[in-house]
């Protein structure tokens, strides 16, 4: 596996826009270190190049770890399902050659974090 850590630091309206170098591979785990981020920061990421949504939570108060999954299709481009009417299959998201974008909002004037995104 391989980490990628980003350092964030907010702009005076609390909002900040960062991103891991271009990486390769499944992401595991996205996981938020709060240094002095306000509480209430919300975090947007997504893949650069489709913006592929790989995680979005508000409102987040602690450092805190993600494992974002996404639903799976069939090769009819169906909803996979465990069963039928089940619950979604889902697996990890897949980036080839591509930057992890993060978007921090409320997070407070010139206040800081740091994203570890961890690749598989």
């Amino acid at each position: 596996m391989r980490r990628y850590k980003v350092a964030i630091t907010t702009a005076a309206d609390g909002s900040a826009t960062a991103y891991t170098p271009r990486l390769s591979g499944k992401i595991h785990s996205i996981q938020y270190v709060k240094n002095n981020f306000d509480d209430g920061v919300d975090l947007t990421v997504t893949a650069e190049a489709t913006g592929e949504s790989v995680l979005a939570k508000s409102d987040v108060n602690a450092s805190a770890v993600f494992y974002p999954r996404a639903p799976t299709h069939t090769q009819a481009g169906v909803a996979a399902l465990f069963a039928a009417g089940g619950t979604a299959v889902q697996d990890k998201i897949g980036l080839g050659n591509d930057r992890v974008k993060i978007v921090i909002a409320s997070g407070g004037n010139a206040k800081s974090g740091t994203v570890h995104v961890v690749v598989d």
